[in-house]
């Protein structure tokens, strides 16, 4: 542990987190709202590691909203085991809350605006002049994924990842780090490095390969044939989803088109529209201030360097209602690269009989 202490470039904090839990009697550890596999990965890894630290404490695991309809529900049917529902949760009965991978100022935090968590632990940049006030913050923007740095603590602590906890957190990672997320920080590859060694691999593998629902087939579909390219940015939009995870996935996937270097995608979910930013590593302008800059009035997100995401509620959700937004944010969008003047062209032509 020493040695990982020396080499992860940052102090070490579990110890930290102890003193401030040390006197808990009941503990609950939750995350944003709608969890990614990221998310939940870190939430189980670290409340595993608070049962071995405090032995006399209940810890509780809990999350809000839906686990989606595809990649994040089938990984959270591997995740899952003792997970208590939110509605069975009682928030003023613990002594204490850890929130991962989300701050309490952001839009999705699960806790109401004037209940401040014990710890937050996050990998996400915190919105301007919201800093966050938790007596133990742990806010790390030079890492890739929150599971690791979780996965710093089990180090420090000394204690060894049970194998099964291992995959989650390693897929966990994985999956924060695809597509336009990129460069893995050098706490990211220490994660990487050590889970592979750990993990259960024949669980790894069921999550990796699962069947998909029709539903993610239609996605690619819809992406696909709505795909528009303004010069070197890419516009698409899916249609109502039946996960909020499509857009992101879709964005991952359109972002491999070799001439485009933005790629904006959005979904319909429940009575808002989902958006989705991505950028190639090394682009002029960060996704998470693009993204600003495109809901700006009409909706809430934030983000990364090269990914981001936001959510824009509707009046309504008839034609001219979805038309208009679209072009809205379509125009902001490309406003905001600085693309004047280009003739939009479909990725995907019909073919003539």
């Amino acid at each position: 542990a020493r040695r990982f202490d020396r080499k992860a470039s940052h102090r070490p904090r579990v110890k930290h987190l102890v003193r401030q839990l040390k006197d808990k009697q009941r503990i609950l550890v939750t995350t944003h709202e709608h969890p990614d596999p990221d998310a939940l990965a870190a939430a189980i890894g670290l409340s595993y590691l608070l049962q071995q630290l405090l032995p006399e404490a209940n810890v509780a695991t809990s999350f809000k909203g839906t686990l989606g309809g595809g990649l994040n529900r089938v990984f959270a049917s591997y995740t899952l085991p003792r997970y208590v529902p939110w509605d069975k949760i009682d928030l003023s009965k613990f002594d204490a809350t850890c929130l991962l991978d989300c701050q309490p100022a952001f839009t999705n935090s699960p806790f109401p605006d004037d209940m401040c968590p014990v710890a937050v632990i996050d990998h996400h940049p915190a919105i301007r002049g919201k800093r966050c006030r938790a007596p133990f913050t742990d806010v790390r923007r030079n890492v890739g994924a929150s599971s690791s740095i979780v996965f710093g603590y089990f180090m420090e602590a000394d204690i060894d990842i049970p194998k099964d906890i291992a995959a989650l957190m390693l897929y966990g990672i994985e999956s924060d780090l695809a597509g336009a997320a990129g460069h893995p920080g050098e706490l990211d590859n220490m994660a990487l490095s050590a889970l592979t060694l750990i993990a259960d691999t024949r669980k790894l593998y069921r999550i990796r390969f699962v069947d998909l629902p029709r539903s993610y087939f239609q996605a690619y579909y819809s992406a696909m044939k709505n795909a528009v390219i303004y010069d070197h940015a890419l516009v698409t939009h899916l249609g109502p989803i039946d996960s909020p995870e499509q857009p992101a996935v879709m964005a991952d996937f359109l972002l491999r088109y070799e001439n485009s270097r933005w790629v904006m995608v959005t979904g319909l979910s429940g009575k808002g529209m989902v958006i989705s930013i991505r950028a190639t590593p090394g682009a002029s302008e960060r996704a998470g201030a693009i993204i600003s800059k495109v809901i700006r009035g009409i909706g809430h997100g934030g983000g990364h360097p090269n990914k981001a995401g936001g959510y824009v509620p509707l009046p309504d959700l008839s034609e001219e209602t979805l038309d208009r937004h679209r072009n809205i944010l379509k125009r902001r969008f490309v406003a905001a690269l600085g693309i004047r003047g280009a003739k939009p062209q479909r990725l995907i032509t019909p073919e003539r009989a």
